[in-house]
């Protein structure tokens, strides 16, 4: 697989972890999964993120997540190695670089209070993946409780060769993109490729400030494709029209808690997971918020011919 470096570019998918109903790791969903978004056209995948349930894998079930779509797939892939220390975060950076992953990507821990101390952790995580290891900056506030500014971000990127990549999920963030973007320009700091998250909820104009693509698990992950390729081709109009028939769902999505049920389910509604089980502790849909998503899909079905259900 191809490293990752500062001018990678397009739509990770973040994949979430399917599980049957008993809470066992599915491998032919993940299967399904894995081909389901080769054939979208995503530039990558990302594995073990946060909505990925990475936290509910032993350290073992990770790695056989990861050497499975690894096998299943030529594209690259990306897999989050976020731990409360270093050791283990070496571990798992370890055996999955060395299985084919093309890079890690690393959350900072809700202790973080000051820049020198953010500095500080990612040097240390730098040290122990080892200096030959891509990594993604995580950058979550609304998660994660810490707060990087574009100055912090910049001094990890001159320090540290390895990290290549910001994962840029600030709320509001449009103007952190262009301070970055601006602070490259003026030779402050290395480029950094920037993808971005929160369910690509802003991603029609993030790609006009300047990022790189997204790097998230929207259910329809053909929307982010489409909303990448307009802005490359300079479509504005495009680009927000389509934008705009998703962004209802889009928005329902991002409710904090149930974001993953509603992922998996309309996953399971599109025929690519057998089950929409999360693994404990975890919300599920009720009956009511399922036949919401119902109405939604339907309505995003008349603008969009490629939302076909097969449940």
């Amino acid at each position: 697989m191809p490293l990752l470096h500062r001018m990678t570019q397009g739509v990770f998918a973040i994949a979430p972890t399917p599980f049957d109903g008993d809470g066992a790791i599915d491998f032919d969903s993940l299967s399904r999964l894995t081909e389901f978004y080769t054939s979208v056209g995503v530039s990558g995948l990302t594995l073990l993120g946060q909505l990925g349930e990475a936290p509910k894998l032993s350290h073992e079930e990770g790695v056989r997540v990861v050497r499975h779509v690894l096998r299943q797939t030529d594209l690259p892939v990306v897999v989050g190695v976020s731990a409360p220390g270093y050791a283990a975060m070496e571990a798992l950076a370890t055996e999955v670089m060395s299985a084919g992953a093309s890079g890690v990507m690393i959350a900072p821990p809700n202790t973080l209070r000051t820049d020198d101390r953010i500095v500080s952790y990612y040097e240390g995580a730098a040290a122990a993946i080892g200096e030959h290891v891509p990594f993604v900056i995580q950058d979550y506030p609304l998660s994660f409780s810490v707060e990087m500014s574009p100055s912090v971000i910049a001094r990890i990127a001159n320090t540290l060769p390895g990290c290549v990549m910001l994962k840029h999920e600030d709320w509001p963030g449009l103007e952190k993109i262009s301070s970055l973007r601006r602070m490259e320009a003026a030779g402050d700091m290395p480029r950094l490729s920037i993808l971005c998250g929160n369910g690509g909820l802003f991603l029609d104009f993030e790609t006009e400030r300047g990022a790189d693509g997204a790097m998230t698990g929207y259910c329809v992950p053909e929307l982010l494709v489409d909303i990448v390729r307009h802005a490359a081709d300079d479509d504005r109009d495009a680009a927000h029209d389509l934008f705009d028939a998703h962004l209802p769902l889009m928005r329902y999505e991002q409710q904090p808690g149930v974001g993953l049920a509603v992922r998996k389910y309309v996953m399971m509604r599109r025929g690519l997971l057998t089950s929409d089980t999360q693994r404990r502790p975890g919300a599920g849909l009720s009956a009511t918020a399922r036949a919401e998503v119902d109405y939604l899909l339907a309505r995003l079905a008349r603008k969009d011919s490629r939302v076909v259900l097969t449940t």
